[in-house]
């Protein structure tokens, strides 16, 4: 049976894959459920420096399956699917989303969980969670205001819009945008740099981004003094691969 969320292993790096390319992978139950199992996986795999997101054959995902909604899905327990994409937002090393083509609504909220998004220039954004009188449950109305403002989140909110990857881009939504035929080599590019720093800074700075997160600055600034968790096993050797001179502890 194919796997509705697949798992290929790079140099240092995970690539996970929504894989449902004939119904635009929209996103049911089991995906979450298989997503899941590879976030808890994942975040016990010290070899994986980086995380990279994205969604097989036309598009990231057209979102949540509307026929799955109208079937009257049953996730294992209410607050599932936001608990699940909190797991990966948790997750101790770089998450990425690279999103080409449809990323609609549930799919946006899975996106927005990653650290940050990397588009295609074919990729195409919008939350139509009120075309369909629904309300967000997977984290839209939380993350999509911290990555884009307030006023910018209620305006896609309450259009139901879709918006273009430079439209994205100029929000802040995504990061930047590539052209989709250097798409596959760009994620691979991103993800190499990635890896080739430190995976315990990495997780240092994401637990204190998290910790900090919309917080006054005076306290951030004293979070960061106080609670610095120092440097990593790897410092010195970095170091030292850099100056040329031997290492010293």
């Amino acid at each position: 049976m194919t796997d509705l969320v697949s798992r290929t292993d790079r140099n240092g790096w995970t690539l996970l894959t929504l894989n449902r390319p004939d119904k635009l992978n929209a996103l049911t139950v089991e995906m979450f459920g298989e997503l899941r199992w590879h976030v808890i996986d994942l975040r016990a795999d010290d070899a994986v420096r980086c995380v990279v997101l994205r969604g097989a054959g036309r598009c990231f995902s057209a979102g949540h399956d509307l026929s799955a909604i109208a079937d009257g899905e049953d996730p294992p327990s209410p607050g599932w699917h936001s608990e699940t994409l909190r797991m990966l937002e948790r997750l101790p090393k770089p998450v990425i989303a690279a999103v080409h083509g449809h990323c609609y609504t549930g799919a946006l909220e899975v996106a927005l969980a990653a650290d940050f998004i990397l588009a295609a220039d074919n990729a195409r954004f919008g939350d139509t969670h009120a075309k369909w009188a629904l309300t967000p449950v997977w984290g839209m109305s939380q993350r999509l205001p911290r990555r884009v403002g307030a006023a910018t989140a209620k305006r896609l909110m309450f259009t139901a819009r879709m918006i273009d990857a430079d439209e994205a881009v100029r929000i802040g939504l995504a990061e930047y945008a590539v052209p989709y035929e250097r798409f596959d080599a760009e994620i691979e590019a991103l993800a190499e740099e990635i890896t080739a720093n430190s995976p315990f800074s990495h997780a240092a700075a994401k637990r204190l981004l998290e910790a900090t997160d919309g917080g006054p600055l005076d306290a951030g600034l004293q979070w960061e003094v106080m609670e610095s968790e120092g440097h990593g096993p790897d410092m010195h050797e970095r170091i030292a691969a850099f100056t040329g001179r031997p290492r010293s502890e």
